[in-house]
């Protein structure tokens, strides 16, 4: 909720900007608010994520991928996330968030997102996404066909298919008892 006019805003600025095709790279400039940071004047860590959601709003939206997939009921979920940093953001800095799909599988959309300042990385993330409507997960295909082909030569990278099998847990129809070991 706390991003929520955010995520509005940009829904409706991005849809007035630069159109793009969903496999190019989108480039959202903004700014680091008092609402971002954290005790230590930076932006917190687990705010990152939060912000890099607007990134991939402002990729569907200057696509006309978000437009296309509420028109069929299908919402993006987080399935996976991991995230590295290199440089603390700062209150009323000025940054831009780069997103862009880095290949697809049976079950994922695998987005890349970084934070940059200055044509510099502070933070980049990999995250896996899934689309799902009332019937359950969006098939590859019907993403396919919406989406349009991906561009010849994208692959995932092979560390992407360890990550998700070694981080995932079980289908939520499936037991994930807790027990510490």
């Amino acid at each position: 909720m706390h991003l929520l006019l955010r995520t509005l805003l940009v829904l409706f600025t991005s849809s007035r900007r630069s159109r793009l095709n969903i496999w190019e790279t989108s480039s959202l400039p903004l700014r680091v608010l008092p609402t971002d940071i954290d005790i230590a004047l930076h932006v917190n860590n687990g705010m990152y994520f939060s912000l890099m959601d607007l990134g991939r709003f402002d990729l569907m939206a200057r696509s006309g991928t978000w437009k296309k997939m509420r028109s069929r009921g299908w919402s993006p979920v987080a399935a996976g996330e991991t995230i590295a940093f290199r440089k603390s953001l700062q209150l009323w800095q000025r940054y831009t968030i780069e997103s862009r799909i880095i290949g697809l599988d049976a079950k994922a959309i695998y987005f890349e997102q970084r934070m940059v300042v200055d044509g510099e990385i502070y933070a980049r993330a990999h995250i896996a996404t899934r689309l799902v409507s009332s019937g359950g997960p969006v098939s590859q295909e019907e993403i396919l066909k919406e989406f349009g082909e991906p561009p010849a030569g994208l692959e995932l990278p092979e560390w992407i298919h360890e990550w998700r099998e070694t981080n995932a847990l079980p289908g939520a129809r499936r037991p994930a008892p807790h027990a510490w070991v």
